[in-house]
C-alpha cells in the first residue's frame, strides 16, 4: 500500500504529465512536506509556480501517493489557493526552525488548523487511501507531518541545497549526514561540472 513517503507517479496513474518540463514536481525532499513546499522552484529568483491551475494541485497529490483512488481529485480555485497559501506558511515554519527562530503566530495558526482537519485513512484493498473531503484530508496529512518534522528529531537533517540556483529543502539520509545537494542528478552534477570548468580556467596553459 502507498505511503506519503513513497510516491506514485501520475504517468502510470493518470497519463496526465506537464507539457512544460520545468514544471515537473520533484519528489526528493525526503518528506511529503517537503516535496509539498517544493512545488514552488527558484524560491531565490523569480519563483517558478508549479501549481498554476486546480489540474496541477491534482496531479501532485498522484504523484505523491496522497491520492484517493486512479481518478484525478477534483480541485476547486479555492482550494488551490488554500493549498498555496498552506504550502507559503509550512515552509517559513520549516526555515525558521532550521534556523532556530519562533515561527510566526499566523503561520501557526494556519498549520494547526490544517493539521487538525481529519487526514486521509489508510485502506486495505485497491484504494490507498479514504476521505470524505480528498483534496483537504492530503493537506491535512502533508500539514501533519510538517509539525511531526519540526517537533521531532529529524529537524536537525532538513537542509538546503547547496547549489545557489536552487532553493529546495531535503531531509538527509545519508549515513555521514553529509549531502549538499537535493540530488546529484539535479545540482551535485552541475555542481561539479561548474568546478571542473572553474579549475580549467585557472590552470596555467602549458
Amino acid at each position: 500500500m502507498p505511503t506519503p513517503h513513497e510516491p506514485v507517479y501520475a504517468q502510470l496513474m493518470t497519463g496526465i504529465s506537464p507539457a512544460d518540463p520545468a514544471l515537473a514536481f520533484p519528489f526528493i525532499g525526503g518528506r511529503p512536506c517537503l516535496d509539498f513546499v517544493a512545488t514552488l522552484g527558484r524560491r531565490h529568483a523569480t519563483p517558478l509556480e508549479r501549481l498554476p491551475d486546480p489540474a496541477a494541485l491534482a496531479r501532485w497529490f498522484a504523484e505523491a501517493g496522497l491520492a484517493v483512488d486512479d481518478e484525478p481529485a477534483r480541485v476547486t480555485a479555492r482550494e488551490l489557493a488554500d493549498a498555496r497559501v498552506l504550502r507559503e506558511a509550512l515552509y517559513r515554519v520549516v526555515r525558521g526552525a532550521m534556523a532556530g527562530q519562533r515561527p510566526e503566530a499566523a503561520d501557526v495558526e494556519l498549520v494547526n488548523a490544517a493539521a487538525a482537519r481529519p487526514d486521509l485513512a489508510p485502506q486495505l484493498g485497491t484504494q490507498p487511501w479514504s476521505a470524505r473531503q480528498p483534496v483537504r484530508a492530503a493537506l491535512a496529512t502533508v500539514a501533519r507531518d510538517a509539525v511531526l518534522l519540526v517537533r521531532g528529531p529529524l529537524l536537525e537533517r532538513v537542509k538546503k541545497c547547496e547549489n545557489p540556483d536552487c532553493s529546495l529543502l531535503f531531509l538527509d539520509d545519508s549515513q555521514a549526514r553529509r549531502r549538499r545537494w537535493c540530488s546529484m542528478e539535479r545540482c551535485g552534477n552541475l555542481a561539479k561540472v561548474a568546478g571542473y570548468r572553474s579549475r580549467s580556467r585557472a590552470a596555467p596553459a602549458r
